[in-house]
């Protein structure tokens, strides 16, 4: 059975997991950063912080579906996070997610410049680009804000 539930600090590890091989996967060819995307970016260090400090899962839900295939996090009305594991993309899980995040009333987010992909899917859920940008701190890279 699909449940959208709160995030545990007994879903650390998979957490872990989904957050480093989706962030690989989709910012290596935007940033070029080795060094940070394979040595910074590890799922270990990632998991002790979300076992040991339940608080920064508060406002995170994540997708179980017999065990945890996507997330997002949500703070007001802002979608601060929204992966799924890249073994279960173009399933329907970030659809669910995100509808679930519209009913929480998440109505804007930011998104890297280059992440066609993301920005794709946002777009499909009914998201429009903003004017508004940022640059990310140490990198010639920006994000733009999206709302719906």
């Amino acid at each position: 059975m699909v449940n959208i539930r709160k995030a545990v600090a007994g879903d650390a590890s998979r957490l872990a997991e989904i957050f480093i091989f989706a962030k690989r996967g989709q910012y290596r060819p935007i940033f070029h950063d080795d060094k940070t995307t394979f040595g910074v970016m590890q799922v270990l260090p990632l998991a002790l912080e979300y076992r040991d400090c339940p608080e920064k899962l508060e406002h995170m839900w994540v997708y179980d579906d017999e065990f945890v295939k996507g997330l997002v996090h949500l703070e007001g009305d802002w979608i601060e996070e929204l992966y799924v594991d890249p073994f279960f993309q173009g399933q329907g899980i970030g659809a669910a997610l995100m509808g679930f995040a519209l009913e929480q009333g998440a109505s804007k987010l930011w998104v890297l410049e280059k992440n066609d992909g993301a920005i794709g899917f946002y777009k499909r859920q009914g998201f429009h680009m903003t004017q508004e940008r940022q640059l990310v701190e140490g990198t010639p890279e920006y994000v733009v804000k999206m709302e719906r």
